[in-house]
């Protein structure tokens, strides 16, 4: 015998991936855990978690946008999301602690993104279509943060966490150069310092996305990568109309 659960699990994590969703070291088969498996005590318990974590991290976004980051407290986390302490410290450290973990989920989820639409890359690199071709890891990747819009736009935002901006520098430094047989560029082959030029397109990328954000995402995710290859691929002098091809 089956019981059917009436659940609503769309907006469970900011990690959403077919059937899984995740917080920090937790990642769960919300489909088997409620179809089936090791009964509904443990159902309850893993669901539970998931909304308790979600609370968090809402409460975090929100409280960012209002006061910024530095200011604010366990307190107010706990009091944002009707919770105590005591469920507060059940799996965070302290305020640090549940920024990194979201910050590890977001680098985690990007990298993966990244790795699987490689391929992708190549072909495109590869075939006759048009040079500023919507790059296939930009629009996968501006899918996934529009996806989670909110947090994204509260990390980027004025009153943002400044390590998120640099661990997202860093990420885009290993996508482009070091990520062993899957670097994007190889550096041997740069006719500028790599240092300078990874500096130059993360800024670039970064600040066309809080702009994106900052304006409401009236562009699709497709449209932006689209944009961010016109400038990236034929340079800022083309993308700006003072040249041709």
């Amino acid at each position: 015998m089956y019981l059917q659960y009436n659940w609503d699990i769309s907006s469970l994590s900011i990690i959403k991936n077919e059937r899984y969703v995740g917080y920090g070291t937790l990642l769960v088969n919300v489909s088997d855990k409620i179809l089936g498996g090791n009964g509904m005590h443990e159902n309850s318990t893993d669901l539970r978690v998931i909304r308790t974590k979600e609370s968090i991290r809402d409460a975090l976004v929100d409280l960012i946008e209002e006061k910024g980051f530095e200011a604010i407290t366990v307190k107010d986390i706990t009091t944002r999301a009707k919770i105590n302490r005591g469920t507060f410290y059940a799996h965070y450290q302290d305020k640090f602690d549940l920024m990194t973990k979201c910050e590890e989920e977001i680098m985690h989820e990007m990298t993966r993104i990244a790795k699987q639409n490689f391929p992708r890359l190549i072909e495109v690199l590869e075939s006759n279509l048009p040079t500023q071709a919507p790059n296939p890891i930009a629009i996968s990747t501006l899918e996934y943060i529009n996806k989670n819009s909110k947090f994204m736009k509260a990390m980027l935002g004025p009153k943002g966490h400044l390590t998120f901006q640099s661990r997202l520098k860093d990420f885009l430094w290993k996508t482009i150069f070091t990520d062993g047989p899957n670097s994007f560029i190889q550096e041997e082959k740069l006719l500028v310092p790599g240092q300078y030029l990874a500096s130059y397109i993360a800024s670039a990328h970064i600040g066309v996305i809080q702009k994106w954000l900052e304006n409401g995402m009236k562009e699709s995710p497709y449209e932006m990568a689209h944009i961010l290859s016109t400038m990236t691929v034929n340079g800022l002098v083309y993308a700006a109309g003072l040249k041709s091809k």
